[in-house]
């Protein structure tokens, strides 16, 4: 029998745990978005919250990606994934998702902002709103990045 060489399996890239997560593209990326969500929460939760439909689906979508995005840092920072192919997909899906309800949450953030120009305490809270409207998009920028990076190793 002729060997037929490496099988299609050995020759992905094998996802990384521990330490090497912060230096491999796309997982180096987590860090960084959990950082500008945490920002985008902490920013529109400092302004009045003068309208608490449109800036609570912004701290919802910032707070719920925060928190799922930090648990999925710590699941490859301790190895959970068993260098499964299965990860790949669920890190694509969960980033494609999260920067679709990113760009949202961004859009409905950056039409608070506009709003809050002429509000009470306009300059502070405008410069607020504006600050998390940058984060916001920011941080969909992220998630867009990872989600599309993942099928370009």
């Amino acid at each position: 029998m002729a060997s037929v060489g490496p099988s299609a399996a050995s020759t992905q890239p094998a996802l990384p745990s521990g330490p090497a997560v912060f230096k491999t593209i796309p997982y180096a990326f987590i860090l960084p978005e959990i950082i500008c969500g945490t920002w985008v929460w902490i920013l529109v939760a400092a302004t009045s919250v003068s309208l608490p439909l449109l800036q609570g689906w912004v701290m919802y979508v910032s707070l719920t990606s925060c928190l799922i995005s930090l648990l999925l840092l710590l699941s490859y920072l301790l190895g959970f994934h068993r260098n499964s192919e299965n990860w790949k997909v669920l890190d694509s899906l969960y980033h494609g998702a999260t920067a679709i309800l990113y760009m949202s949450a961004a859009v409905l953030q950056a039409n608070a902002t506009i709003t809050s120009e002429f509000g009470t305490n306009a300059p502070l809270n405008y410069q607020l709103n504006s600050a998390a409207s940058f984060f916001a998009f920011l941080t969909t920028f992220l998630y867009i990045l990872h989600a599309f990076s993942i099928y370009y190793q």
